[in-house]
């Protein structure tokens, strides 16, 4: 029963669903998505180039962009570095993917599901070294010039050498009973990796030796079973000036001191599919469809765009005067960053978009689920 619990569980935080209904894959009665109205665009979105991928299937492959560089993988092994939109090379590891891409100027490094990671070197694809963790690898790895940090889908972090591999350090904690399949990956900033737990609690480690430096609430599990209490972060912290920010399941969108995890201000708010931030606003895609835009430095609330109810948004993303956001018949939705109004959509494969959409210079870029790579540019 609780192996069919947790499977019930990462459902949900697939299909970005919070009822009970959505975690069961056989229910018929679950909450209609709202439909799509006619738009009056008041800009223009172009599609400046798209590639195509194998299929992610149930898992969550985010690009990694280095400066003009794009690195991308799909479920089937294949990784690919463009510049400016075209291919300068492309490989196969020899073995199926899962958990999207890091990198950093020198490696690119990407995990599959039986553990295994293989790092790439960032000019030419060639394989630079292997490792291993203890399972699945969800997330994408996080990459600088000393470390590579890789969560595992038992929720360890494993560091190895950037230059060889060698294993540096393993972080775990005690986690509870039952809890989603976390996609969140960690981030390595300076001396620090932050990255959010089941529980609710994000945490900063120690780069250099793995011991933790502090952690931070984001939401405290409440209710009488075991689901109830599901208070999860499954998605990655979002840095912020001085602040890191982060949402949780059943729970609270928060923002910490970066240096010493002391909370600078939270709102209620449940988010399985993440967030993003700018320099003046921290943007939310909530568990019932609705996006909201924050007050960075209060958590005031700017504005809610709630048109679309149950389309099982991505994680949104920021440029210049637009907010992006995917949903699950891969519709890409473009608001306006002022008033959250809508300002342009695109259809895409129409498969769902579950993973972040990425900013690279003047164009946010998607990976859907069956593999369409694009380069959208809002005008």
């Amino acid at each position: 029963m609780r192996r069919l619990l947790v499977t019930l569980a990462a459902t949900s935080v697939l299909a970005g669903c919070s009822t009970i209904d959505s975690m069961n894959p056989f229910a018929s009665s679950g909450p209609k998505m709202a439909e799509l109205v006619p738009l009056q665009p008041t800009a223009e979105i172009v599609t400046a180039w798209k590639e195509s991928l194998s299929k992610s299937e149930n898992y969550v492959f985010t690009p990694a962009i280095v400066g003009d560089a794009l690195y991308a993988a799909g479920g089937k092994g294949e990784v690919v570095r463009f510049d400016g939109g075209a291919v300068r090379w492309k490989i196969n590891v020899g073995m199926p993917l899962s958990g999207g891409v890091g990198a950093d100027a020198r490696r690119v490094v990407v995990g599959s599901p039986k553990g295994d990671i293989v790092a790439l070197d960032a000019a030419d694809g060639k394989e630079l070294w292997k490792a291993k963790v203890t399972s699945e690898v969800l997330a994408a790895p996080a990459v600088d010039s000393r470390i590579v940090v890789v969560r595992s889908g038992d929720n360890r972090l494993f560091a190895f050498d950037a230059n060889d591999g060698k294993r540096l350090w393993v972080y775990q904690r005690q986690t509870p009973p039952l809890s989603l399949r976390s996609f969140a990956a960690p981030l390595i900033d300076n001396n620090y990796v932050f990255v959010g737990f089941p529980g609710g609690k994000l945490v900063a480690v120690t780069a250099n030796n793995g011991a933790l430096a502090w952690e931070g609430t984001v939401s405290v599990p409440k209710g009488t079973t075991e689901l109830d209490r599901v208070a999860d972060i499954t998605s990655g912290p979002v840095l912020a000036g001085r602040l890191i920010c982060s949402v949780a399941y059943q729970g609270r969108v928060a923002c910490f001191d970066l240096g010493s995890g002391n909370l600078a201000w939270s709102r209620d708010m449940s988010s399985s599919a993440g967030m993003t931030a700018d320099s003046r606003y921290v943007y939310v895609s909530d568990d019932k469809g609705a996006i909201h835009a924050l007050d960075l430095a209060s958590g005031a609330s700017i504005w809610k765009q709630d048109k679309l109810t149950h389309r099982q948004l991505s994680a949104p993303a920021a440029r210049g005067r637009f907010v992006a956001v995917g949903d699950v018949k891969g519709v890409i939705h473009v608001l306006n960053r002022d008033d959250g109004s809508f300002a342009a959509r695109l259809t895409t494969d129409g498969s769902p978009v579950t993973a972040p959409i990425q900013v690279q210079d003047s164009r946010f870029v998607v990976q859907t689920r069956n593999g369409a790579l694009l380069g959208l540019e809002v005008r």
